[in-house]
Parts: C-alpha cells; structure tokens; sequence
C-alpha cells in the first residue's frame, strides 16, 4: 500500500498548529471585543441620559403624565432610543414606545431599583414590550437631597450584534489572511524539503508517459543526482528507440494510405487488425471503427467471407473476384489473399488486398457493346450491298428496270455506311477534342447559330411541311464552339423533323437564366417513353430501331450531341411524354 507523500506528513502538521493558535487569539480577542464594546454602549446610554434628563424638570409628579409621555416619544424619535421615566414607587409615568398607563410597576427591575436607591443601572435582558434582548442603562434624578425618580434609556442587544457582526467580519477577514499567509509559508517549507524527490518522480511519470525530450535537472545530494543521471540516459535510449519505431510506422502508414488497392489484415477468428483508408472506402466502413471487431459484423457479404475462410484455412495464396455494393454502386473487386505471419513466423492470419476493377469492367462491357453495335450497324446496309451485287452479278443486269433497282439499293446503303462512318469519326474526334482540352472556345452570339442550324433542316421541314419557330434575343451571348454547337442543334432538330407528324410544329428557344445559357428544342411527335430516358445518348442506342432504321438514322446523333456540350462544359436534359412530344435542352455555363 502507498504511503502518504512526504509534503503530505510535513504541511498538516504546520498547518494544524497555526489554526489552533489562530482560533485560540480569534475567541480570545471577540470576547474582550464584545465586553468593550457592551461597555461602551453603556457609557453612550448614560450620556444620552444625562442629556435627555433636563428636559423633564418640573415634570415630575403623576398629574403630568400626558406631557412626560408625549415628551418620551418626541425625544426617544429624534435619539433612536427608548425613553421611560419612572417615578419612586415604581409607577411609569412616560415611554416613547409603549402607553404608560398599560405598562407594569417598574420599581423590580434590577436597573431601576439600583437607580432609585442612587447609582447608575445597567441591565441586559429579554424585553416583554419590545419581544427582544435590549439593554437598559437607568441613572438617578436627584432634586436636593431627593431622589424624584428614575430615567432609563434603551437599546436593543441586536444593534449591538449588527455593530459587532462587522468588526467580527473584519476579524475574521485578517484571521483568513493570517491563516493564508501561515499556510503559504508552512506549504513553501514543507516543498522544500519534499522538492527534489518530487520532482524525479514527475520525471519518470513523463518517462513513462512518453515525453522523453526532457531530461530531469540534476540536482540535490550526491545520491538523488546519480539517480538523475541514470534516468536521463535511459530516457534517451528510450527516445531513440521510440523514434525509429515511429519512423518506421509512419512509412508503413504512409505507403498504405497512397496504395489505390484496399489492404485488410485479420487475426485467425476474422478480427480486423488493421485496414487501409481504401479498404474502408472499398467496404463502405469506418476506418477507425473497424479494428477489433469481426469481419461478419462489419461487412456483410458472403463471398468475401468464404474467401477468408479459404484463405484462412489455405497456406499458400487466393485470388478470386467478389461484387460489393456501396452506395455509389456496385463495385467489382479483385481480392488476393496470403497468410499473415509474425516476425517469429508463426501464422497469425490472412492478409488481402482488393483492386477495384469496376472501372475496368465497364470499359469492357462498353467495348464489347461498341463492337457488337457497329458490326451490326456496318452489316446491314454491307448485307444488302451484297445481296444486290450478287443479284446483279447472277443475271439481273441483263433486265434494265432490276438492274436499276438494285444499283439504287446499293446507292442507298452505300450513303448509310457513309453517314454511319463519318459520325463515328465526328464522335471519335469531339471525344479525343475534349479529353485533351482541345476544343476552342470563344465569345459569340448564340442567335446566329440557331439560325443557321434552322436553315441546314429547312429543306427537311419543308419537305414534311414541319414549321420551325425561332426566340432567341441578339443579346444572348457565350462561349461556344460555333461549328461543333450548330452541328449538336441541327442534330436535334433532325430528329425532331423524322418524329414530327406532317404539318406539324417545332420550337427552338434560347435564353439566359442566372448562371446558365438554356437553348430548348421542342417538338410535339410521338415522344419517348421514359424507360427509355436514361439510354438515348447511348451509341447505336435506338427506341424503335425498324422505324429508325427507315428513318435513316444510324444511332450516333444524340450521343455526338451529349459530347459536344460536355465539350462546352454543360449537359444535355430530355424531357418526354409519349404521344405529346419531346424537349431537349442544352444547358451551357453562361458568360459573366
């Protein structure tokens, strides 16, 4: 069990004696104070007697009691003190608080008797008038030889106690001060002597706390400073030790916290031991949270569990694929796993890095799409090329009228592969433009290129007595590429023209809105049902694909559309109601 500290056995000590001798000098000097100032209370009551006494020569006889009495309560207002005469036999014949005719025969009262018998009275008791301590001082009045009565003036013992409660405060106040003072010095020896063992000890406490930078002053006997020595070297060892541990984990820190890859160290029972920010982000989990707790309770994924286990019970190494969802979406990983092991080579349990191949899986996916969707594009108007030119070449060229027939279907499909390969590499250039920043933009009018948009599709409006309406303000200026923004419009509004019925409308409108430049293209044809939404920018991507095909669209137009404006710095919102038509609005950064 430890002992009290040494400063502890000293100071009370000092302590308790300075309090005995502060209280013993405190009671001893409140006493003597009370009884003075009793004393001189009493003193002061005589001399207000004396003063007052004149006042009632030739008053006294019982006959005059109605002026004695009045005259009690006018001095004993203006003097603050009680006021009562009184003659020989006792009889009150005035008080300044009190009616003499109810008032008792006086002539028992200690202070009185003594006054009436020729001295001067002082007397401290309970008052039945005033229902309280009061002191009484009576002085005799003497006419010749006679004693005519006796005058008596009073004050309540609670003045006196208002008047001493301040002095005591006082008193009380220096004792405090004294008694800190004592304290201070009692507690400045008793450091003194208790210092230098203190102070080794705090040293060792920081020690042990890990605060090695400093070192313990060496001081005191011969004995205490060796011990001071011995504990600053430790405490550099220590600290050198410290440091290159520190180093060390930091490093390893830093390079898990670089690493793009997820890394999840777990103990045999599929504890989490350690895990980087990435396989937090991986996982959807709180980095600081997850150590100590099994993997089951922090992601619940099936397969992930199964190829720890697997790694877990295997020694050599795994690899597998495992999905994971998160809320950005669902996450393809690619997990490897090997197992875990201290610096004494015995298996603690199984590390696994994940690489996040999502990216990589999509771009796949959008390969193999791309492919699939142009084969087919190309193949179509390529089999019909060749069905026709086999015809031909099988006789139909000796017959004018099938000659010309399947010379014009090879015209046709001809122009199609035409369109499809120039959007394609339209698409492919504003793709590459953009990812390298390379599109160029300038300050200019967005009127002048709506209009020449709208005078490219004319002839197709026309053709279908389609209307186009143009509003847009002369003021409405931004920084676009002029070309690449009439080719996005005019791709709209060629769609617009297939999907329109015969005499039907279209609306272009454009305006600036805070900070964005809105160009709308509006047409009320069949519209577009809003499963499809989400997939019309998409390449080759089509609603009715017979009916585009007719139409001779080849499926890339909307998506050069979205990619051009992504060139501008904005984005492409589609609005549509089956039946009642479309709206497209391209939305620019506006110039400030």
């Amino acid at each position: 069990m430890a002992g009290r500290r040494l400063l502890w056995q000293l100071y009370p000590s000092y302590l308790v004696i300075t309090l005995i001798v502060l209280l013993a000098v405190s009671w001893y000097i409140s006493g003597a104070l009370r009884a003075f100032h009793f004393q001189q209370t009493a003193v002061d009551l005589e001399a207000r007697a004396r003063l007052i006494e004149g006042h009632f020569d030739g008053l006294w006889s019982a006959s005059r009691s109605t002026a004695v009495d009045a005259l009690c309560k006018q001095l004993g207002d203006v003097s603050a003190t009680r006021i009562t005469v009184i003659l020989p036999d006792g009889q009150v014949l005035g008080d300044s608080q009190e009616e003499s005719a109810r008032m008792d025969n006086h002539a028992g009262r200690p202070e009185v008797a003594r006054a009436l018998s020729g001295g001067v009275g002082v007397s401290t008791r309970f008052s039945n008038t005033l229902q309280q301590d009061t002191m009484y001082v009576a002085i005799p009045v003497i006419e010749g030889e006679t004693v005519r009565g006796s005058l008596r003036v009073s004050i309540p013992v609670t003045t006196l106690a208002h008047s001493l409660s301040g002095i005591y405060l006082r008193l009380a106040g220096v004792g405090l001060l004294i008694a800190l003072v004592a304290a201070a010095l009692s507690l400045l020896v008793s450091r003194r002597i208790s210092r230098p063992l203190e102070e080794m000890t705090r040293g060792a406490q920081r020690f042990a706390r890990g605060e090695l930078e400093r070192r313990l002053a060496v001081t005191g006997s011969a004995e205490i400073a060796a011990l001071g020595e011995a504990l600053n070297q430790m405490a550099a060892e220590l600290d050198g030790r410290i440091q290159a541990m520190a180093r060390q984990r930091n490093e390893l820190e830093a390079v898990l916290s670089s690493m793009s890859e997820g890394v999840l160290a777990v103990d045999k029972d599929e504890r989490i031991l350690r895990l980087n920010r990435a396989a937090a982000r991986l996982m959807a989990i709180d980095a600081k949270k997850a150590p100590g707790r099994r993997i089951l309770e922090v992601v619940r994924k099936a397969e992930l569990q199964r190829f720890l286990a697997r790694t877990l019970a295997s020694r050599e190494s795994e690899e597998g694929d495992i999905l994971l969802s998160s809320p950005e979406g669902e996450r393809y990983l690619q997990v490897h796993g090997a197992p875990l092991q201290d610096v004494q080579g015995e298996e603690i349990g199984a590390l696994v890095v994940f690489s996040d191949v999502t990216r990589l899986r999509r771009l796949e996916s959008v390969r193999r799409d791309f492919v699939a969707n142009v084969s087919h594009e190309l193949k179509t108007p390529i089999t019909a090329i060749k069905g026709s030119v086999e015809t031909l070449l099988a006789g139909a060229m000796n017959e004018p009228q099938a000659a010309e027939r399947f010379l014009a279907i090879v015209a046709r499909q001809s122009d199609r592969l035409e369109a499809i390969i120039d959007d394609l590499l339209a698409l492919s250039r504003v793709e590459q433009d953009a990812e390298q920043d390379a599109v160029p933009l300038a300050l200019g009018g967005i009127r002048p290129v709506l209009v020449a948009a709208q005078q490219a599709c004319q002839q197709a409006a026309d053709e279908k007595n389609v209307e186009i309406r143009l509003f847009c303000s002369a003021a409405v200026r931004g920084r676009i590429n002029a070309p690449l923004l009439e080719q996005a419009v005019v791709n709209l509004l060629t769609n617009a023209i297939k999907y329109s019925p015969a005499g039907g409308k279209l609306v272009i409108d454009s305006a600036q809105l805070g900070e964005q430049l809105m160009i709308k293209v509006q047409d009320w044809g069949c519209g577009i049902a809003s499963e499809h939404l989400t997939r019309i920018f998409e390449r080759f991507y089509r609603v009715d694909p017979a009916r585009s095909r007719k139409l001779g669209g080849t499926g890339l137009g909307l998506s050069i559309v979205k990619h051009i404006i992504q060139a501008h710095g904005g984005q492409v919102v589609v609005h549509s109601t089956p039946g009642e038509g479309s709206v497209f609005t391209l939305i620019l950064p506006a110039v400030e």
